[in-house]
């Protein structure tokens, strides 16, 4: 009973959720909420973790030993060196799914071919922050943090660091280890982070951090991930298993003997193992736009998924998509929507999975191992007729894991940090 425990946070599309295991990587503890403002907000992230973790008992919060967070891949935010964001609107992050078709250009001259050459990457949300700023008359110094590195630096009272996987869309370059193209000679270069890899602990949590959440001053921080990669991490899948996750968006995972590239496609490092995927716009965030989630339930018992819609929807939530197509101007293709709900339902979840098997295609076509099943993660992976739609139309064992969450991948990830010498 008094061994050390280790906490993971999770910073989603949509709320926060952390999870607490012992030190063999076994689920104790799972706690969520919303955001208490909104995605956007980075005090917002502050005051959720700090509820969560006043959640917990604080005879168990005492033995946490360590903690690694992860967070929405895109999410950028523009501070001063002390972690402070910005006055005004500059003080707000721009969210994973906000494109700035603007930059784009630029984006791509300056960082080459890869995942930061887009109006959907990190660089050009980089680029408007920092454009923004001048257009406001404040000067730098400016730091531009993701939003699981903000975090993981108010913990430690140091904003220095950036941990790779969150930084591949800003421009890092994971097979040269350095930022790509001539980003690093940018005249804002030492806005950039300090990169670490997934998994090294950066420090102890800062004093005012350890006080505010109840923790130990002997807690370590630990370099986290992403949120995709987190879920992958605590589904730990096996040899021909793609991990799809069905969360706000639609997320697909798969470990592959290579690193892979091209416009939308994801490559990242985790294990010492290359894990490619892609991450859509569109997702289980556009069916709340419609409907409850007591209505989608109700509404899927009347789904017969051997019964076609016939409808052909692009359930993207605005314009904009990243993956399977990264095309910042692909308009969402939303009707027409028929007279049933349960119709019109089954057509939205028809669109996604149209989504999810292109992809798929994508990442076959780009040189990913051969699937041979899919282990499906999120809340999306409670609903079983969208799971046999699936399943038809991707002609394999599609498998529901709903409680391998982001925050209990990062407190796996945080307990390897303990059992090292």
């Amino acid at each position: 009973m008094n061994s050390v425990l280790a906490l993971g946070v999770d910073l989603g599309s949509s709320g926060l959720r952390i999870a607490l295991v012992g030190p063999e990587g076994e689920r104790l503890i799972e706690e969520a909420s919303p955001y208490p403002t909104s995605l956007e907000d980075p005090w917002g992230w502050v005051e959720g973790l700090t509820s969560l973790c006043g959640s917990l008992p604080a005879t168990a919060r005492k033995r946490i030993g360590a903690l690694a967070v992860d967070g929405t891949s895109g999410t950028l935010l523009l501070c001063r060196p002390d972690g402070q964001p910005g006055p005004g609107c500059l003080g707000q992050a721009l969210p994973y799914h906000f494109a700035c078709r603007e930059q784009a250009t630029a984006a791509a001259a300056m960082a080459g071919p890869g995942p930061a050459a887009s109006a959907n990457g990190s660089l050009a949300r980089a680029l408007h922050l920092l454009a923004q700023a001048q257009e406001f008359g404040e000067g730098g110094p400016w730091l531009l943090r993701h939003q699981a590195d903000w975090l993981t630096g108010w913990l430690l009272g140091d904003w220095r660091w950036g941990e790779e996987g969150n930084n591949l869309r800003l421009g890092w370059n994971l097979q040269q280890q350095d930022w790509s193209g001539s980003i690093a000679r940018q005249p804002w270069a030492t806005a950039l982070p300090a990169i670490r890899p997934s998994g090294v602990v950066l420090g102890r949590i800062a004093g005012a951090a350890a006080q505010r959440l109840g923790l130990a001053a002997s807690c370590q921080v630990v370099a986290g991930s992403t949120d995709s990669n987190a879920g992958v991490l605590a589904a730990q899948p096996d040899h021909g298993d793609g991990i799809t996750v069905l969360g706000t968006t639609l997320v697909l995972k798969q470990f592959s003997p290579r690193p892979l590239a091209g416009p939308g496609i994801s490559c990242h490092r985790v294990a010492g193992r290359w894990l490619v995927g892609g991450a859509s716009n569109a997702g289980a965030g556009v069916l709340r736009r419609f409907f409850s989630d007591d209505q989608i339930e109700e509404l899927s018992r009347q789904i017969d998924p051997r019964q076609p819609t016939g409808l052909q929807l692009r359930p993207l939530p605005a314009r904009g998509e990243r993956f399977p197509v990264d095309d910042p101007e692909l308009e969402p293709l939303l009707g027409p929507r028929p007279i049933s709900d349960a119709r019109y339902l089954q057509a939205l979840l028809e669109g996604l999975t149209a989504l999810e098997k292109q992809g798929w295609q994508r990442l076959q076509a780009a040189g990913a191992p051969a699937l041979e099943r899919v282990i499906t993660l999120g809340g999306g992976a409670r609903n079983p007729q969208w799971r046999q739609l699936r399943q038809q139309s991707l002609d394999i064992p599609v498998l529901n894991r709903p409680g391998c969450t982001a925050a209990l991948g990062m407190a796996r990830l945080a307990a390897t940090a303990l059992q090292k010498p």
